[in-house]
């Protein structure tokens, strides 16, 4: 019987009733019980499609001999959250992923199929999956198509440097107005290497979805193909009875990072990365992924640190070609969800074209796209997505400029005040001081659009979004609210940035550096009630994935 015992004997009359309610009947309580997890929601305009793409993996399970219950999960856009609603982002994480523990363990699935588009969703259907270890499989809902503005292509990531053009001038009213327009046409995940597609193309590196799901677009007429083989996979799955953690596993997670840095994706992997080798009871540590870092040349690169867009990249072969071409940096004998080797996928996959995709032995860059810097400045460790960043700013050494929160930056950038040389230090945005660790990519963007990219840093213990460029460092460890080296730092502080060393310094003595530590007053706590209150409670510091635990 399907659901675990669940309609068995005289006690499953209950259950059985229940489900009769909903149109189930006899025939369906001996067939697999499988979950559908679906984040679609009107509040996410990267989901509206799930819906459909719902009914068709279910049409793959019925093919296959499960049965298919469908529910929802909270999901909330980056893009609408910005700003105040942006403390609430990255907490969702947790919310979704104990959401569908706790609706996995009521309803006793046998199997899960987790629908998801966007940032924080697809890697807490991840967490989920690894800490039940159900059968499982991942949908993600593919990238958004391209606009068009007076024939130039328009993403999402062009509406925020456009708002740093408007306001220097650079561009009219109208091309604004144009820009806002046109840079969603439609359903997806923004079609740049943001955090959505970059934890797809994670997803996909760790097995656990079908191949080309990651870069497919969302609104593919193969994506229905796509769906009711999932569907059919994920009752296969059941039947042998493979568990997530078969596919999830520290072996694969250090794939991911080496494919995520090898085509330049989102910094927010070094949040989410983590986070779910903790669920493995594993460390993933920042060093370890700047290790693999520094041994992954960079063999793509995409919008906004350049001009092509995942579109580009799924054409190119998408991850099977990644896979193809980084082989000898990756462990290959890893089980997938349909059956086959990575190293059978990796093996049989296009190879490097030149002009998306390139060889290792001709890479773009000989080290990846995100570095890990360590220093006076973060002892535990920062972050920067290094192949957005020019040349010039690779290394950079200027004066401080100290903001309290992220609307003090943006009042400063409004009012142009920031000048060349400035290194822009904006504090109390960490897990626990925001609380939630707010996303700066409005600030950041606006910094590119009036033209500051390559003379003014922004150092952060928030973070930043997939879809920034420029020498923008987040995840300063330990955060200003726990009295790490950032909350000591004062206006005209010298402070260098050295991406190749991996250095991030406040440049003064050590043992000034202790001497304010000791004197620093405990920092006032912004306000937060409910979940918030909690999340800030509980939460670790952004080297530990800003996870929340639960017995320290």
């Amino acid at each position: 019987m399907g659901g675990k015992g669940l309609f068995e004997g005289a006690a499953g009359a209950y259950p059985r009733a229940l489900y009769r309610a909903a149109g189930f009947t006899q025939d369906d309580y001996g067939r697999p019980l499988i979950g559908i997890v679906n984040s679609w929601s009107e509040a996410v305009p990267g989901h509206l499609h799930l819906r459909q793409l719902a009914e068709w993996v279910k049409e793959g399970i019925r093919a296959a001999g499960g049965m298919p219950v469908e529910f929802n999960t909270i999901a909330a856009c980056d893009g609408i959250a910005q700003g105040e609603g942006m403390h609430a982002i990255l907490p969702t994480r947790e919310v979704i992923a104990f959401s569908i523990e706790l609706m996995a363990q009521a309803n006793r699935f046998d199997g899960l199929v987790l629908l998801g588009t966007c940032d924080k969703i697809i890697p807490a259907m991840l967490m989920a999956a690894a800490r039940l270890d159900l059968p499982a499989l991942l949908v993600t809902g593919g990238p958004m198509a391209v606009g068009q503005v007076v024939g130039r292509p328009v993403i999402l990531s062009d509406v925020k440097e456009a708002m740093g053009r408007y306001k220097a001038g650079a561009i009219s009213q109208q091309e604004f107005d144009e820009i806002e327009c046109a840079a969603c046409p439609g359903p997806g995940a923004c079609s740049f290497l943001g955090t959505a597609n970059t934890m797809a193309c994670v997803v996909e590196a760790l097995g656990m979805c079908l191949p080309g799901c990651a870069t497919l677009a969302a609104q593919a007429p193969a994506r229905r193909a796509l769906c009711i083989a999932s569907g059919e996979t994920i009752v296969e799955l059941v039947r042998k009875n493979i568990g997530a953690r078969q596919f999830i596993t520290p072996a694969s997670l250090q794939n991911a990072v080496r494919v995520v840095s090898a085509i330049g994706g989102s910094t927010n992997a070094a949040l989410h990365l983590p986070a779910l080798a903790s669920e493995l009871d594993q460390k993933l540590t920042l060093s370890e992924f700047d290790r693999l870092c520094r041994g992954t040349p960079l063999i793509g690169k995409f919008r906004p640190a350049g001009p092509l867009t995942v579109h580009d990249l799924h054409a190119a072969g998408g991850i099977p070609a990644v896979l193809h071409i980084l082989q000898p940096l990756l462990n290959l004998d890893l089980p997938t969800v349909v059956g086959k080797t990575l190293a059978e996928i990796a093996t049989s996959a296009s190879a490097a074209d030149g002009k998306v995709l390139h060889t290792l032995e001709q890479p773009l860059a000989a080290e990846g796209g995100l570095a890990v810097l360590f220093g006076s400045l973060a002892p535990r460790g920062a972050v920067v997505k290094a192949s957005g960043v020019a040349p010039s700013m690779l290394h950079f050494r200027g004066s401080a400029r100290v903001f309290e929160s992220e609307e003090a930056v943006r009042q400063a950038l409004d009012m142009e005040r920031i000048l060349s040389g400035d290194v822009l230090v904006v504090r109390n945005e960490g897990p626990r001081g925001g609380p939630g660790m707010r996303e700066l990519s409005i600030p950041a963007a606006v910094l590119v659009g009036l033209g500051l990219a390559e003379s003014v840093a922004m150092v952060t213990d928030g973070r930043f979004s997939g879809a920034t460029r420029g020498p923008c460092i987040g995840h300063v460890s330990p955060e200003a609210a726990v009295n790490g080296p950032l909350a000591v730092v004062q206006d005209g502080d010298e402070i260098e940035i050295d991406i190749p060393d991996r250095r991030l310094d406040l440049c003064l003595p050590p043992e000034e550096i202790t001497r304010r530590l000791a004197i620093c007053p405990p920092r006032k706590e912004s306000p937060a009630s409910g979940f918030l209150a909690l999340y800030r409670r509980l939460v670790s510091q952004a080297d530990e994935g800003a996870v929340m635990r639960w017995n320290e």
